[in-house]
C-alpha cells in the first residue's frame, strides 16, 4: 500500500516528532502552561487552513467516494477546533488575533499551495501526514496519560477512534488516487519536515 510504503520511509521524521522535548513534554504533563497555550493558538491557526484545503480538496472531487471522504475530515477538523476552543476559553486565548509563527505559516502556505495547484493525489499526499502522525503521537503518548494528566483532553482527542478511523480514511484514499513518484514522496516528506519544525517553533513560543 502507498500510504505504508510513504510513511516507512518516513520513519526517521516520526521518530524524531515522537521523541521531540516538546511532544515528550506535553506526553509527560511537564510543559508549561504557556507553550502549550502558544501550541494550541498556532495549532487553531493551522487547522483552519487546513480545514479550507480540505475544502478546495472537495471542490475538485468527481465521485461520490471522494466527496464523502473530504466531507467527513472537515467535519473532522471541526471537532479538532472544539477542543482548541475549549481551551482557549479555559485559558484565555483569542483565537481571532493569531499571529502564525513562521513554522506555522510555512506549514500552512505548502498546504494551501499545494491545495489551489497540484493534483488531488499530491493534496492528499501533503495532508495525509498530519492525520498519521497525529493519530500515532496520541496512540503512544495515551500508554502513559492518567486521570490528572493536564493535557488529558488533547492526547485523548488524537488517540481516539475517531480520530484514528479519520486518519485511516485519508490513507485509504491515497492509496487509490495516489502513485509512488516523486511529486508525492516529496510532498509526504515536507509536511512531515513542517510537522517537526511546528513542535521546535512551539519551544519558542
Amino acid at each position: 500500500m502507498l500510504h505504508d510504503v510513504l510513511w516507512r520511509s518516513n520513519l526517521d521524521l516520526v521518530r524524531s516528532c515522537l521523541a521531540h522535548p516538546f511532544v515528550q513534554a506535553l506526553g509527560d504533563g511537564s510543559l508549561s502552561a504557556d507553550l502549550f497555550r502558544g501550541f494550541v493558538a498556532q495549532d487553531a491557526f493551522f487547522l483552519h487552513a487546513f480545514q479550507k484545503a480540505y475544502a478546495l480538496a472537495l471542490a475538485r472531487s468527481d465521485d461520490s467516494e471522494m466527496i464523502a471522504v473530504f466531507s467527513d475530515l472537515i467535519a473532522g477538523v471541526t471537532e479538532e477546533l472544539k477542543v482548541h476552543h475549549a481551551y482557549a476559553t479555559e485559558v484565555g486565548i483569542d483565537l481571532q488575533s493569531i499571529i502564525p509563527n513562521p513554522a506555522c505559516r510555512a506549514y500552512t502556505d505548502f498546504l494551501l499551495r499545494t491545495a489551489w495547484h497540484a493534483s488531488l493525489a499530491e493534496i492528499v499526499a501533503a495532508m495525509t501526514p498530519c492525520m498519521r502522525l497525529y493519530a500515532y503521537l496520541g496512540g503512544e503518548l495515551v500508554r502513559t496519560c492518567g486521570p490528572q494528566h493536564p493535557y488529558r483532553r488533547w492526547i485523548k482527542t488524537y488517540s481516539g477512534e475517531e480520530f484514528q478511523e479519520l486518519a485511516n480514511r485519508l490513507e485509504a484514499l491515497l492509496d487509490r488516487i495516489g502513485a509512488d513518484r516523486g511529486s508525492v514522496r516529496d510532498g509526504y516528506r515536507y509536511a512531515l519536515e513542517c510537522e517537526l519544525d511546528f513542535f521546535t517553533a512551539a519551544l519558542a513560543t
